[in-house]
């Protein structure tokens, strides 16, 4: 069992975790820093190249600009076209995408072993080297503007962008990653160019590989991409802070926001303030989800889709962020079924706050959890993102077997006593579809 501290000042690191998989981090002079998760027997790599800045980081003139530049850094570089990035990978079978959250973006790839230097060397080139061309930059602004419109389609994702607003107000959490209409409307390409060169910094820069990867080669690899790309790895720097793991103060958004759609069903969301991602209690709120809205054999859906085939989706969630976080309940139903569904979802969740649950649903819980964690590290790309997220956001590592002790040791009263916090903060109710407030009135 492993559970390992990852110092901003402590330049190497190296262990044995669950599996007899080898963990090793170091710190370059210049700040960047490289991690591995050697897995015996793996016959391909997962690698990511991220910095730790994300849409809450953007500042008037700038919003937009994160996710905007996801997009650019696949559109060319000093020596590659966008097309030229697309079939080096397509040449050696592998993938390769980016992804853009609140509070750090990755862009990452899995491939054979053997392509390894190829996937780091392209990553590196777009990462160091990105033209951000103005004629690309207008171009991809259409592009985003059309994601966007695509997301607006989908009301689900309407409700979810809104509950965030209405959970967490002015915070800067509660904007929307991928910017509004109007914000990227507004975004110039030298807005873009200064966040682009505020962000991507050595000391900023944190490369993981998972699978069939040896650290010192890794270290080549990256030093020589780096170097090649102009950037001056002999310049020393420390790399940049961890985000401070800290609730804030939150004022609410919203008690209650129903947006009007012309749809066939109705999207319900019901919430409030949730776990930040480092809170010790992040264990029995994954029972807790599990319980409550985790799978089929959880309250909700048996329930509300089950027992009264009122729902085809309903399911519970914690989102949590350094400092902030949301806890939602979700159903999918008629606009005629919305207000029984909405008293479901809240009398299901105060049930299980009021009344606790049984060793019978926590040893379920536990087990699936356990099988489920077990299944997702038998992707390199999950190890992947495991050491991303220790590095950038935790600081901590803990392998399968560390983790699964956490879950194990969670008590049906660590979930009771945490549902009756979650259920006495002030709640939010956000809903989309052919459906006025009235609706809510016994629930707000």
């Amino acid at each position: 069992m492993t559970e390992v501290i990852f110092p901003l000042n402590q330049a190497d690191l190296s262990f044995t975790a669950s599996g007899d998989s080898t963990v090793r981090r170091t710190i370059l002079p210049s700040g960047v820093r490289v991690l591995t998760e050697h897995v015996p027997g793996a016959q391909s790599a997962s690698i990511s190249f991220s910095v730790a800045v994300g849409s809450r980081d953007e500042s008037g003139g700038h919003f937009g600009s994160t996710h905007f530049l996801e997009h650019l850094l696949f559109k060319g570089t000093k020596n590659r076209s966008a097309l030229d990035i697309a079939v080096a990978f397509d040449s050696v079978g592998g993938s390769s995408n980016a992804s853009t959250g609140k509070e750090h973006t990755s862009y990452y790839a899995r491939v054979q072993d053997s392509a390894l230097p190829l996937a780091v060397d392209v990553i590196a080139d777009m990462l160091t080297s990105s033209l951000i061309d103005p004629t690309e930059f207008e171009n991809e602004r259409t592009v985003i503007l059309e994601e966007l419109a695509m997301n607006d389609d989908d009301p689900q994702d309407v409700a979810h962008e809104a509950f965030a607003e209405a959970i967490l107000g002015e915070h800067a959490l509660g904007r929307p990653i991928g910017g509004t209409q109007e914000t990227i409307n507004s975004v110039t390409r030298d807005a873009v160019w200064d966040h682009y060169q505020a962000n991507y910094r050595a000391q900023d820069l944190v490369v993981a590989a998972a699978g069939g990867v040896e650290h010192s080669e890794l270290l080549e690899l990256v030093d020589k991409a780096l170097v090649s790309a102009g950037w001056n790895l002999d310049a020393k720097a420390s790399p940049v802070a961890r985000r401070i793991q800290e609730q804030s103060k939150i004022s609410r958004g919203s008690a209650l926001k129903v947006i009007h759609r012309p749809i066939a069903q109705a999207n319900v969301l019901i919430g409030m303030q949730g776990l930040i991602a480092d809170d010790s209690r992040r264990y029995a709120m994954a029972v807790l989800n599990t319980i409550l809205g985790g799978g089929m054999s959880s309250r909700l859906f048996q329930e509300i889709r089950e027992k009264r085939g009122l729902a085809y989706s309903v399911y519970s969630f914690n989102q949590g962020y350094s400092d902030a976080a949301y806890f939602g309940l979700y159903a999918g139903c008629s606009p005629a079924k919305t207000t029984e569904v909405t008293k479901l979802l809240i009398s299901e969740f105060e049930r299980l706050a009021s009344d606790g649950i049984t060793e019978e649903e926590l040893t379920l819980a536990q087990g699936n959890i356990s099988g489920g964690l077990a299944l997702k590290f038998e992707s390199t790309q999950a190890r992947m993102s495991r050491l991303v997220s220790a590095e950038v956001v935790t600081g901590q590592f803990l392998d399968l077997d560390e983790s699964l002790k956490h879950f194990k040791a969670v008590t049906a009263e660590d979930v009771r006593l945490l549902a009756v916090e979650i259920a006495s903060r002030e709640r939010s109710i956000v809903a989309v579809g052919d459906i006025t407030e009235k609706v809510f009135k016994d629930f707000i």
